[in-house]
This record gives C-alpha cells, sequence and structure tokens, in this order.
C-alpha cells in the first residue's frame, strides 16, 4: 500500500512514518518545512527518514490545492495520515492568520482531495485544547466543546466538524484524535519539556505558568504512534462513518512534579520563574482512553519518568550536550 503522511517532518509524522516503513508500507511524506520551530531539526528528522526504503518526500503546502490534488491523483493512497497543521495556542495569539490557513483551509483542501481520490481509512489530528476550560475530569470525548479558549483550539474543533460534515456526505471514514501533550525524542522546541531541558543545561531560569499550579496528561510519543497503528486497520463503520477518540496517557501529572523528574533525569536543579496564567492555557487535562481502549485494544505502556529519561538521552546526544 502507499499511504500519506502530512507534516512528515514534524514530531508525530516523523515517528509514525518511521512505524509505517518499518511494517512495509510505502510512504509519502508531506511537509512544507516551515519556520514555525527551527527548521534545522525538522531537517534532520527528514534525513533520517530518507534513508528508510519505501519512504519519499514531497515538500508542498497543503493551502496549495492543485498541488495536492495533483499528488492525490499520482498516488491513490489507501490511508491517509492527516498531522500537519498550524500548532501551538499561544502563537495562535500572535498570527491568526497561519491557523486560518494551515488549520481550516488546508484541513479543507485535504478533505476535498481525499474526496476526489477516496481512501480507505483518513486519520486526522485533533487536540485536548478542544476541551477549553472544562472543569468535568477526565475529559471524554461526549463532553461539551463549544466554549474554545484558543484560537488554535477553535480551528481544531473547527476541524472535526468538517471531518463529521465530509463523512455525513461522503461516506468518506474518518477517524479524529485528540492528542494529549505529545512528548519524548525528537520532539518540538515550543513544548516544555524541551524548553525546560535547554532552559535547565544552559543554567537559565524556566517559566513556570500559574505558579506551577497546573497538571498535563502527558503522553509518550511510542504510544501515540502505538495507537494509531492499531487504529488504521479499523476505519469506522455505518452511515455516518465517523469516530473521534482521546488519546493520551490518562494520567494527569502536576507540573511540578513533572519538573521535577525532569530534574531527577537531568541531575541538576532548576531555577523556577514563577509567572500567572497565561491566556488561552487551561489549568489541567486528563484524557479518557476508555472508548479508544474498547475500539483498539490500545493501552498506553510508557510511564513518565521513563519517557522523560528517554527524551533527555536523545537531546544530550542530538546537541552534544
Amino acid at each position: 500500500m502507499t499511504v500519506l503522511v502530512t507534516g512528515a517532518a514534524g514530531f508525530i509524522g516523523y515517528h509514525l512514518a518511521q512505524r509505517l516503513c518499518a511494517e512495509g508500507h510505502e510512504v509519502v511524506g508531506l511537509d512544507n518545512l516551515n519556520s514555525y520551530y527551527s527548521p534545522a531539526l525538522k531537517q534532520a528528522r527528514l534525513e533520517r527518514l530518507l534513508r528508510l526504503p519505501g519512504f519519499r518526500f514531497e515538500r508542498l503546502d497543503i493551502t496549495d490545492a492543485a498541488a495536492l490534488n495533483a499528488l492525490f491523483a499520482r498516488h491513490g493512497f489507501s490511508e491517509v495520515f492527516h498531522l500537519a497543521a498550524q500548532a501551538g495556542v499561544r502563537y495562535s495569539l500572535e498570527n491568526p492568520g497561519a491557523y486560518g490557513q494551515a488549520n481550516l483551509v488546508g484541513f479543507l483542501n485535504v478533505l476535498e482531495a481525499c474526496r476526489q481520490h477516496p481512501p480507505r481509512h483518513v486519520v486526522y489530528a485533533s487536540s485536548s485544547s478542544v476541551y477549553g476550560a472544562n472543569a468535568k475530569l477526565p475529559f471524554t470525548v461526549g463532553d461539551p466543546v463549544e466554549q474554545p479558549v484558543s484560537l488554535y483550539a477553535a480551528s481544531k474543533r473547527a476541524n472535526e466538524l468538517m471531518a463529521h460534515s465530509y463523512a455525513h456526505l461522503y461516506q468518506l471514514p474518518l477517524t479524529g484524535l485528540r492528542f494529549f501533550t505529545v512528548y519524548g525524542p525528537w520532539g518540538r522546541p515550543d513544548m516544555a519539556l524541551f524548553g525546560f531541558t535547554r532552559a535547565i543545561l544552559e543554567g537559565r531560569p524556566i517559566d513556570v505558568y500559574n505558579h506551577g499550579q497546573m497538571a498535563r496528561d502527558f503522553t509518550y510519543i511510542d504510544d501515540i504512534v502505538e495507537g494509531i497503528a492499531r487504529l488504521r486497520v479499523r476505519p469506522p463503520q455505518g452511515p455516518v462513518p465517523a469516530n473521534l477518540f482521546n488519546i493520551g496517557r490518562g494520567q494527569p501529572v502536576p507540573l511540578l512534579d513533572f519538573i521535577s523528574c525532569l530534574e531527577h533525569a537531568l541531575g541538576l536543579r532548576a531555577q523556577r520563574n514563577l509567572l500567572p496564567l497565561q491566556p488561552g492555557d487551561v489549568l489541567r487535562t486528563w484524557a479518557d482512553v476508555s472508548a479508544l481502549a474498547e475500539w483498539t485494544g490500545f493501552e498506553p505502556q510508557v510511564p513518565l519518568a521513563e519517557g522523560v529519561q528517554a527524551f533527555v538521552a536523545w537531546y544530550r546526544e542530538h546537541y552534544r550536550v
């Protein structure tokens, strides 16, 4: 089979493309290699992918509908994993236009290309951010999510609604995944683990928002990829073939405990710059993953201490520190 991974030079896309190649699939990886964060890190991921049998790369922006349609027409993808997006809650306050283009126009272009050249399954990235300031814990897919607290969250909720409409109108099998704070080797520099690690190793203080009174459901990248791998062979059925799942560890961790875990892995103490809550941030996340477990048998395996240690080992090797 030939499958498409959009955002293949991104964090999750890179790991997923590796897994699919290892399973013997022909993988077309698409990415525009933008500069939201270090293009050098994206290029380093891509160079590793290009050495894998069965992988080929297309530098393409999903906002280019004509080029995207031509790519689909050439390959007739059996499965599509749509991970390309403009990420980041805080950046959406600075550059909202990027989210309108990548997450709304770009996602519509992907849906249209899939409508014209239907794959047997489309798996796309949503986000735990859609839950906004929901106070009920843990978060379940049936919870109301109509009050986003950031434009990023709003764009991801819009993706879920757009996907549902295409499943209803065209019987296009679509599965959305609400990712919960994914971390691990080759992770994103704008995420807390990466930024904290860099600052601590450089002897700089770390910014701790809401004075540390926050919690996140940290999910190791290998667990995420395992969940996607199990899902790909279980497309939704029925008159409206649309599924939506949380994918997380299912264990919220207080931010201060997370920092302590990182300090232990590094063997260094962090200087903590305590700050108020930032606009767009939520106080806590916690995934109810029972629906995904029932559908696929998915059970996250990697505990936080093990995952943080793996990230630190990668960071020290990659950046030679």
